[in-house]
């Protein structure tokens, strides 16, 4: 009997694998190979522990990679694999925010993995934890899995079909080690420069004295050098010992790639979206009149932190002065600041603290099936691909979504060359 071989426990290779077993219907085995003691240990963390499996605004542009040509057909045969679909056939009940964002209904993710694992075990999919790949060889005959179990060192494995997803260097606390990418390196492909990414952002020169603080803002992505805005997103900032963090400034992370991101980035903060400057300026102005303190602590009363203010007020470089002793020019020159408020010197924070990887094995080295191009029955997929989604559910849309194409077509080409040895057969019998 012919065997697909999975390496890797997480939310692409339990896809793979279940996705397989229901293809193949019993015509082949499929064994999955995870070094943690229990599959989906990062898929767990997901989405605050509530696993954002999915979002109804899959698009092109949710994604980071350095080719987005190559792009395009894998994410086509993504949707085609209808992920969110699948789980529904599987009996996963979900629901949608306002967002877009898909969750399970129990806001659970531990019932999404106790799915995944009650299907795998239903169809008779071999699981085995404690097992850590050391290499991967090619032979006529498909291929040679060299990996320690919990049990044996050397153990060897023969597979018909692989499918590498064992991750990329995001979360070593959940068991990633980077071997997927460098096996894909072993194997000649060509790798997009690693970065952490869906990340907090380190500054220059970091305010510890905010440290905590939360705020509504505009956060934009600026390349200094070349005098050009990036991106923009709206959202919750928080401010950190080390510089800026909260879904809006981990999105523009995503941006900052090795040799493709801007030389000299800047993060601009607006806090008063809503407002123009003059606006601002004039509510600022208006403000003096009718606060019963004069003080520049008294102006944030009921519109930021006390300590932001003052953190702001100190960057617009205003003196600490009675407010009805300030210029007119003064609130102009502090709603401006407000608005472009600029933060220096990024570098993102390293991969503990990173939700995925952004760089890996190049699009371009893949068929639509995720085969491996010139290694038939070779296939890598999740985040060992040079493809990051944005905040959520896109990265496990593209888990599932090139798992279950994968373990497909697995499938399907095993019985295709099957068949055709057969056929090969009987003629040489028939003459």
């Amino acid at each position: 009997m012919q065997q697909i071989v999975i390496l890797g426990g997480g939310a692409a290779g339990m896809a793979a694998a279940l996705a397989a077993a229901q293809a193949a219907g019993g015509s082949a085995r499929i064994t999955l190979l995870d070094r943690n003691p229990r599959c989906g240990k990062k898929l767990l963390a997901t989405g605050n522990g509530r696993c954002n499996l999915d979002n109804t605004g899959i698009a092109p542009e949710c994604y980071f990679t350095a080719d987005p040509k190559a792009l395009a057909p894998l994410l086509a045969a993504v949707e085609r694999s209808a992920p969110l679909e699948w789980f529904r056939a599987l009996g996963l009940y979900t629901r949608t925010d306002e967002a877009g964002r898909v969750y399970p209904y129990s806001n659970q993710a531990a019932d999404v993995l106790a799915l995944l694992e009650g299907q795998m075990a239903r169809l008779g999919v071999e699981v085995r934890t404690g097992c850590t790949v050391n290499t991967i060889s090619q032979n006529r005959n498909g291929y040679t899995v060299l990996f320690d179990s919990a049990e044996h060192s050397n153990e060897t494995l023969h597979a018909d079909a692989v499918i590498c997803a064992l991750g990329g260097n995001a979360g070593p606390q959940f068991g990633t080690d980077g071997f997927g990418t460098k096996f894909a390196a072993q194997c000649g492909g060509k790798l997009e420069p690693l970065y952490p990414c869906l990340t907090a952002l380190q500054v220059a020169k970091p305010n510890r004295s905010l440290a905590g603080i939360r705020a509504k803002a505009a956060a934009s992505l600026l390349d200094l050098d070349r005098h050009t805005t990036l991106a923009a997103e709206t959202g919750e900032v928080q401010f950190t010992e080390y510089g800026l963090s909260g879904i809006c400034i981990m999105q523009l992370s995503g941006l900052l790639a090795p040799k493709r991101g801007p030389k000299r980035p800047a993060v601009e903060l607006d806090l008063f979206p809503a407002l123009d400057e003059a606006a601002l300026t004039a509510l600022f102005a208006g403000r003096v009149s009718l606060l019963p303190g004069k003080t520049p602590a008294d102006l944030w009363t009921g519109l930021l932190n006390p300590k932001l203010g003052k953190a702001l007020w100190a960057a617009a470089h205003l003196p600490d002065k009675p407010l009805n002793t300030l210029p007119d020019a003064a609130w102009q020159v502090l709603a401006n600041t407000a608005k472009h408020w600029l933060f220096e010197g990024l570098t993102p924070c390293g991969w503990k603290q990173a939700q995925t990887t952004g760089g890996g094995l190049s699009l371009t080295e893949l068929e639509p099936s995720f085969q491996f191009k010139g290694c038939p029955g070779l296939y890598f997929v999740g985040e060992t691909l040079d493809c990051a989604g944005m905040c959520g559910g896109f990265n496990l849309h593209w888990a599932f979504g090139s798992g279950i194409t994968a373990g497909r077509d697995a499938v399907r080409s095993l019985s295709a060359a099957r068949h055709l040895a057969h056929k090969k057969r009987g003629q040489r019998n028939s003459g």
